[in-house]
């Protein structure tokens, strides 16, 4: 199938999603604009290009995950420094507006282990780093004391760059527009694991249907990057009792990467 036929069936498709809208009553404003784009330009005899397609398909299908998977697709900065310079000034969610900083990542840019947080608190809004806090302190003994690895081997972000207000959970929107950002990230360091800490990071990642406690304690799968979800620190600390069930997701997590001390693969 050459380029003209993929266009020509990703058109058909886009019209069976104004249909299945249409037949339920709403089509969004940015569907409507979308389809008249792409419609013209069909009509005109001029084909699309096929990023393009996807990412206006993405965003009319109201899948904020495959969206964001294209959007990242359009940023050019493979490397974290380049990227990391493609936030700075970032305006594109609300978020912005009360930030002291910008909270990108740190760590190491070839890191086998990637760990995914929610979002920065106070202090991470204070400081620009991720995990500097309580939970944060909850973290660095988890790999250092318990993983027996130092915390810059690793690499560390979260899912919105930006403090919400009074600590609150993100927003849908504001989680889609940072999305990109996140996805561009695990492209540039290509983690042999990445580890999901808790149900907003999951809900990040994977979109709504997430659940954590449904998933963790299991592997699944991230762009063939195997991923380990697992209880927030920030969680362990209003519930202790739960830090042994974390210790075992990280000692599979260990088993993975091949570390002393972690149980056997359980996929």
């Amino acid at each position: 199938m050459d380029s003209a036929d993929d266009v020509s069936l990703i058109l058909r498709q886009v019209k069976g999603i104004v249909k299945h809208w249409g037949e339920a009553g709403f089509v969004p404003p940015v569907l409507r604009k979308d389809i008249a784009a792409l419609m013209k330009e069909a009509s005109a005899g001029k084909s699309p290009s096929m990023q393009e397609v996807e990412l206006k398909t993405a965003r009319s299908s109201c899948n904020p995950v495959r969206y964001a998977e294209a959007r990242a697709a359009d940023l050019t900065s493979t490397d974290l420094t380049s990227l990391r310079r493609s936030v700075e000034g970032c305006v594109k969610c609300r978020l912005s507006e009360g930030r002291k900083h910008i909270v990108f990542g740190e760590g190491n840019p070839s890191a086998r282990l990637v760990f995914v947080g929610e979002g920065p608190g106070r202090k991470e809004d204070e400081t620009g780093r991720p995990f500097v806090g309580e939970a944060g302190s909850l973290l660095t003994k988890i790999i250092e004391n318990g993983m027996r690895i130092r915390r810059e081997d690793v690499y560390i972000c979260n899912v919105v760059k930006c403090r919400p207000p009074d600590n609150r959970i993100p927003e849908r929107d504001e989680m889609d527009a940072c999305l990109p950002y996140l996805l561009a990230q695990l492209r540039a360091v290509r983690p042999e694991v990445i580890c999901v800490l808790g149900q907003t990071a999951g809900r990040g990642l994977f979109g709504d249907s997430f659940r954590i406690g449904r998933v963790r304690g299991k592997w699944i799968s991230y762009e063939g990057i195997p991923v380990m979800a697992t209880y927030h620190p920030a969680y362990l600390l209003r519930n202790p009792k739960d830090k042994g069930i974390v210790w075992e997701d990280i000692k599979l997590v260990m088993a993975k990467l091949g570390l002393g001390g972690g149980d056997h693969d359980r996929s």
